[in-house]
């Protein structure tokens, strides 16, 4: 089953080829969820804080679907 997935800020650097924000198709079995993608693409589940499916936000234990169009952000610090 395939999926679509972006990553931003800085994720993209632990993925070979990936670039900010551009769809990247990546394989996956069923009952494949949140971290079980980040293990797959090498991101440390400390960078990932964030994990949208179709535009939803979801939990790392959400299982995907095939077509899912996944983004994963990192923590974003701002001002107090």
């Amino acid at each position: 089953m395939q999926i679509e997935v972006r990553l931003f800020s800085g994720l993209e650097s632990c993925v070979p080829g990936a670039k900010f924000g551009q769809p990247i198709k990546v394989e996956v079995t069923e009952n494949f969820n949140g971290r079980m993608l980040l293990e797959k693409l090498n991101i440390p589940e400390k960078m990932a804080y964030s994990l949208f499916v179709n535009g939803i936000n979801k939990s790392f234990e959400t299982v995907f679907s095939e077509g899912d169009r996944v983004s994963i952000f990192p923590p974003v610090g701002g001002v107090d």
